[in-house]
C-alpha cells in the first residue's frame, strides 16, 4: 500500500521544485525528503523525479502519483470537515471568488443560502480563477466562483481530481471610452477601429486577451498602463489616459463622462461559472448555493 506522507512528500517536491525547498515548507530535512521519495519509487517500482542540477522534475509516474496526492488530500480535507460537522452541528462552506464575480452574484446568494440554512457557517476568501482552482482540488475550498476566457479552465485538463464546471453567464467585455471620444456614440466598435488608440487595462489576463484579438485584427496595442482593478482603470480612461476593455459586469458603479461600447463579433467575453468536485455536489449547502448563483445569474441586470 502507498504511504500517504510520502505522497504528501512528493506533492511538495512537485510544488517546489527542488527537494531543499520542499523540505523547508514540511520542516523536514533535504536527506528525509530524498528518503521518502526514494522510498515510494522502490515501492511502485518506477521513477518518480528526475534530478538535475537545476532542480527535479516530475516524470509521467511522478504526475499521476502527484495527481493521486491531490485527490488523497482533498478527502482528507473533506473527511475532517464532515466529522467537524458531526461534532459541532454546524456546516462549514467555504467559497473563493474572483472580486468583480463576487461582488455582483454573491451577496444575494450567501444571504438566501443563510436564511435558508441557517446553520451554516460561510467563509468567503478571494482568488484569481489560476489559484482558486487548485484551492478546490486540494479541498481547501468547497466552490470556486471563476471564470475562464476562449481556452479551458486554467490547469483543468489532466489535473486530479477533476473539476465539474457549471456555467453561469457570459460576460462580453466592452470599450470603455470618454463621452466626448469621437467613436463614443457608436452602437458597436470592431478592435481594428481602435488600432491607433492608447489603452489602460485593468487586468492582466484582460491584456493578453486583448493582444491575441489585437492580432487577429491586424494592429499591436499600445498599453499605457495596468491594473488589478476595473474601477481604476476606468478612473484612468475619464482622467484621459487612454481607452479600456472592461467585462459587462465590471461597469458598476457608473464614472460620470464615460460611454461603453459593446464589441462588434467576434467578440472577447469571459465565460462565468462555478467550479467543485463533482460528489461534494451532494452536499444540501453547496447545492443550493449553486442553484441561488444560477438564479442571480439569470437576472437580466447581471448580464
Amino acid at each position: 500500500m502507498i504511504d500517504v506522507q510520502r505522497l504528501r512528500v512528493l506533492r511538495a517536491v512537485a510544488e517546489h521544485g527542488s527537494f531543499n525547498r520542499a523540505a523547508a515548507s514540511l520542516r523536514l530535512t533535504p536527506s528525509a525528503v530524498s528518503q521518502h521519495v526514494a522510498a515510494l519509487e522502490r515501492s511502485l517500482g518506477s521513477q518518480v523525479v528526475a534530478r538535475s542540477t537545476r532542480g527535479v522534475t516530475l516524470t509521467p509516474a511522478g504526475r499521476i502519483m502527484v495527481g493521486a496526492a491531490e485527490s488523497v488530500a482533498a478527502e482528507l480535507e473533506h473527511a475532517q470537515q464532515q466529522v467537524t460537522e458531526l461534532r459541532t452541528g454546524r456546516v462549514q462552506l467555504t467559497v473563493a471568488t474572483f472580486t468583480s464575480g463576487g461582488r455582483l452574484l454573491l451577496p444575494g446568494a450567501l444571504a438566501e443560502l443563510t436564511a435558508t440554512h441557517p446553520e451554516t457557517v460561510l467563509h468567503v476568501r478571494e482568488f484569481e480563477p489560476e489559484e482558486s482552482l487548485p484551492l478546490v482540488r486540494q479541498g481547501a475550498v468547497d466552490v470556486a466562483l471563476a471564470y475562464h476566457f476562449d481556452g479551458p479552465l486554467p490547469g483543468q485538463p489532466g489535473q486530479s481530481p477533476a473539476l465539474e464546471w457549471t456555467p453561469l453567464m457570459d460576460d462580453p467585455l466592452h470599450v470603455v471610452l470618454p463621452e466626448g471620444h469621437r467613436l463614443a456614440g457608436r452602437d458597436e466598435l470592431g478592435l481594428a477601429e481602435l488600432a491607433g488608440e492608447p489603452w489602460v487595462l485593468g487586468c492582466l489576463k484582460t491584456e493578453a486577451y486583448l493582444r491575441r484579438y489585437a492580432v487577429r485584427a491586424g494592429f499591436d496595442p499600445e498599453v499605457r498602463g495596468t491594473t488589478s482593478d476595473y474601477f481604476f482603470a476606468r478612473s484612468l480612461v475619464a482622467a484621459g489616459m487612454g481607452i479600456s476593455l472592461i467585462p459587462s459586469i465590471a461597469l458598476a458603479p457608473r464614472i460620470p463622462g464615460l460611454r461603453a461600447v459593446p464589441v462588434r463579433p467576434p467578440a472577447p467575453a469571459r465565460h462565468i461559472g462555478v467550479a467543485t468536485i463533482g460528489h461534494r455536489r451532494a452536499h444540501l449547502q453547496l447545492a443550493t448555493l449553486i442553484g441561488v448563483l444560477r438564479t442571480e445569474a439569470a437576472v437580466p441586470d447581471a448580464g
